[in-house]
């Protein structure tokens, strides 16, 4: 059975392990909890392994310094440099591509600040600024945070600037920061299955899509033992060889929300 964890009760209380099942503890960005996308493919590979899957789901940077601190067997995330730099310093052993989606940018199907007309997701956030326009962003560090600032950077802006007044951040996740963008008639950046899977659409649309820049890689890094002794390593490969099998492909590919496929694994390794 799938369990998701918060990251505190986890520390405070380690969750019981079955006898008859080995625990593989995987610290994983939101969106792929929220999406409802392990509730749909781990079980298939608790079936295939006989490892018991367990998920710790918060934004990428805290599931990196969760890892770091030695609490998890395995991430799967979106943030590449960060991850890149995680495997660098010695806490992973490897970085594997696993599924890709991309980011929209949604906000109150009226558009008032024209948005949708933009050349780039940077111009966009740029007609955002310029209208001083309410703008919802996580400010957690997640992976998604991640490549908002990068566009922002892009942009050649600084939002903080405007802190307080029309850029609001939220310290929270993904579905808390929509939450407060409905409520508030404000922009926001989501990955796509976040927002497919997210119930409080009424009043919000897809007005920014399609960039290049909102490509969103996911990539899997089994814990390193060096850094963690006690990490559960043939488990972490167990769970990347499954994903990048055919029968994980399939089973990534196969999860939709409204008919649409809501991430895309990547090409079988060679």
């Amino acid at each position: 059975m799938i369990r998701p964890l918060l990251a505190l009760a986890l520390l405070a209380a380690p969750a019981a392990v079955p006898a008859e099942a080995e625990r593989l503890l995987i610290q994983s960005t939101t969106s792929t909890q929220n999406s409802g996308l392990y509730d749909e493919i781990l079980p298939a590979f608790e079936a295939a392994t006989g490892l018991d899957a367990q998920v710790v789901a918060v934004g990428t940077g805290q599931a990196l310094k969760n890892a770091q601190n030695c609490d998890g067997d395995v991430l799967l995330t979106h943030a590449r440099t960060a991850e890149e730099a995680f495997v660098a310093a010695g806490y992973g052993t490897e970085r594997r591509d696993v599924m890709y989606n991309d980011f929209v940018l949604v906000g109150p199907a009226a558009d008032p600040a024209g948005i949708a007309g933009a050349d780039s997701a940077a111009a966009a956030l740029a007609a955002i600024a310029r209208a001083r326009a309410p703008f919802a962003s996580r400010g957690d560090d997640s992976g998604t945070h991640k490549a908002e600032r990068a566009l922002w950077r892009a942009a050649s802006l600084e939002p903080a600037d405007g802190s307080g007044r029309w850029y609001l951040e939220t310290g929270s996740g993904m579905g808390a920061t929509l939450n407060l963008a409905a409520a508030r008639g404000a922009y926001a950046l989501t990955d796509r299955a976040t927002w497919l899977s997210f119930a409080n659409r009424d009043g919000m649309a897809v007005l920014f899509e399609g960039d290049p820049a909102l490509f969103n890689q996911y990539g899997l890094i089994p814990v390193s033992p060096d850094h963690c002794p006690g990490t559960n390593l043939a488990g972490a490969e167990a769970l990347r060889d499954w994903l990048l099998s055919e029968e994980g492909r399939a089973a990534i590919a196969s999860v939709t929300r409204d008919g649409t496929q809501l991430f895309f694994p990547n090409e079988a390794p060679n």
